[in-house]
């Protein structure tokens, strides 16, 4: 136990409580990065609604304070990996919205040429390595790039996200083992949107708080409200900066809220229209960003319906590219096939 209450001690020490106010470019950069997620997220849901999009699609919708404040806090050489709840990331770390809808589309443009849909995109280009449909997958590759960060010592940092549903895995809490053992710069995000599929977390997990379960492997954690950019941010930028030092591994549990079903194809009835609403009403990370810019008079409501027109251009332009893009030719169905 004494181990692991320091451990604790130096996780307060590390990440604190307190949320830094953002500068105005940061705020304004904050807001552009959540509103393309947001309107992105939106027209891929209209889309999967026409037929354009089969197969699986998660929407990160309410969620998109935790990937911009992350992105916010690492650096280009820094890794991103997560599950298949993984357009925001992808848009984050400056992939072509184009090519993300051509491949959600099935069109030869997409990142993964029209063959692996919404789950399953890369980019080594942007150091974004997926993108994976299986459930906890993402922490033990995360690992594995964190390993060979290590084995470089060029300072990288894996950023491995996760939700609270793949949190109850096993090979998460292998993984947690090795990468302590071994001191891996990496940091495990759980994002807590509170419901794995259509279970709400009190009924799936013993342990709700998800930032405790490193101790028993000595990894420091935090509870984050992963509903302010601002928060997220400060968090991950100490968890960011342990890890680089060569302390090991950090464990972030961001609370935050998805307001549509789990998938495209769930009616998200295990929850109230009244719970939802309540979190878009007073909690939307998207708003908190305008509201304070608007009354700090860093902006004007003119200039924020400038920014996003200009988002919502970026994105119908993504539309119609995808929608004009070519299938892949038949041919495709032997390459990249590992036997």
């Amino acid at each position: 136990m004494a181990a692991a209450s320091k451990v604790e001690t130096e996780a307060g020490e590390a990440a604190g409580a307190a949320a830094p106010a953002l500068d105005p470019e940061q705020e304004l950069a904050a807001y552009r990065a959540m509103l393309l997620i947001r309107r992105f997220e939106e027209k891929a849901g209209q889309m999967y609604g026409m037929g354009l999009i089969g197969g699986f699609c998660h929407l990160y919708i309410g969620q998109e304070a935790v990937v911009v404040g992350v992105r916010m806090a690492a650096r280009d050489s820094d890794q991103f990996i997560t599950a298949y709840r993984d357009h925001a990331h992808m848009l984050t770390c400056g992939m072509d919205p184009k090519r993300v809808m051509a491949e959600l589309t099935g069109r030869r443009s997409g990142y993964s040429k029209g063959k692996g849909g919404s789950m399953h995109m890369f980019s080594r280009e942007k150091n974004f390595f997926g993108g994976h449909g299986v459930v906890g997958a993402p922490a033990p590759i995360g690992a594995g790039l964190a390993f060979a960060n290590r084995y470089r010592g060029d300072g990288s940092v894996s950023l491995t996200f996760f939700g609270e549903g793949a949190a109850n895995q096993g090979q998460v809490y292998e993984t947690f083992n090795m990468a302590e053992l071994w001191k891996l710069p990496v940091v495990f995000i759980v994002e807590n949107n509170r419901y794995a599929m259509g279970t709400s977390v009190e009924r799936s997990s013993a342990q709700t708080e998800f930032s405790k379960r490193g101790v028993a492997f000595n990894i420091p954690g935090l509870r984050v409200d992963g509903m302010d950019v601002r928060a997220v941010k400060a968090a991950a930028g100490a968890a960011i900066d342990w890890c680089r030092k060569g302390n090991g591994p950090y464990l972030l549990e961001m609370q935050t809220y998805r307001y549509r079903g789990h998938s495209m194809s769930d009616p998200a009835k295990y929850r109230s229209r009244e719970e939802v609403q309540k979190m878009r009403e007073e909690h939307d990370p998207i708003e908190q960003v305008r509201a304070r810019l608007i009354a700090d008079g860093r902006t004007s409501e003119d200039e924020l319906k400038k920014i996003d027109a200009a988002v919502r251009k970026i994105v119908a332009d993504a539309a119609d590219f995808a929608s004009e893009d070519r299938e892949p030719d038949p041919s495709e169905l032997w390459t990249d096939v590992v036997m």
